[in-house]
């Protein structure tokens, strides 16, 4: 799964190493990352992530005013975003603490530059996993149809429907996403996870079945719109 927005994504750096801040930041500004708070202490880092609300943290252990492992416990209070720890402690017990008090990962120093890009991307990758999960396990619902995707049941009225697995994973998608158009290329990515070769006919054949289950008037459709040259969306606003 690619990222979406890493320009918009906001990171904090706490370290009292300013060398090693500037590089970090440098490295994520060259990777894409747009918004960077720094900070040297932990007081400073705490007030940051109550101020600006990172995406993910970025916490040194040895701090000169206070423990990591502190200003970890007092910032899980502000917020769940994902906190990798920086230490030069290579010890289990010490990794072990770190994420037993709230962190969500541990690098020990020196380290790669490439290593820690990579990690927080993961955890960010993983943070997007569950939002969409958290996403899908909610009702959906537009007009009389309504939408169980914990259960994958499907009701249009008081009736239920029965979708095939990827008829139901193509709703949800589009559901998730109302008035949004997509194309084909990223339904066949989100939907079958495999690249779209433009010569297949699927895509249009489970767009056809769904407005045949779930559309008053299939030739007519209300909902599953084609936009002429662009792909499909789920219209929930007008006809």
């Amino acid at each position: 799964m690619s990222l979406t927005g890493l320009v918009n994504k906001r990171v904090l750096l706490v370290d009292d190493e300013v060398d090693l801040l500037n590089l970090l930041e440098t490295v994520l500004r060259k990777d894409g990352f747009g918004q960077i708070d720094k900070a040297t202490t932990g007081r400073e880092g705490i007030k940051l992530c109550d101020k600006n609300k990172p995406d993910i943290i970025i916490l040194d252990i040895m701090l000169p005013d206070m423990e990591g492992y502190e200003v970890c416990q007092k910032m899980r209070e502000i917020t769940f975003a994902p906190i990798i720890f920086l230490s030069a402690k290579s010890d289990e017990i010490d990794k072990l603490l770190g994420l037993g008090i709230g962190g969500d990962d541990y690098v020990t120093k020196p380290f790669s530059t490439k290593e820690v890009v990579f990690r927080i991307k993961a955890q960010l990758r993983r943070n997007e996993y569950v939002a969409q999960a958290k996403i899908e396990d909610q009702l959906i619902t537009f007009g009389d149809v309504k939408i169980f995707p914990n259960t994958g049941e499907v009701k249009k009225g008081n009736q239920s429907i029965t979708l095939k697995a990827k008829e139901l994973q193509l709703l949800i998608y589009l559901a998730n996403h109302p008035n949004q158009i997509f194309s084909k290329s990223k339904i066949c990515e989100a939907v079958w996870g495999e690249e779209y070769f433009g010569n297949d006919n699927t895509i249009m054949v489970h767009i056809r079945r769904l407005r045949e289950k779930i559309e008053d008037d299939p030739s007519k459709p209300k909902w599953i719109k084609t936009v002429k040259g662009l792909g499909y969306k789920l219209q929930v606003r007008g006809n």
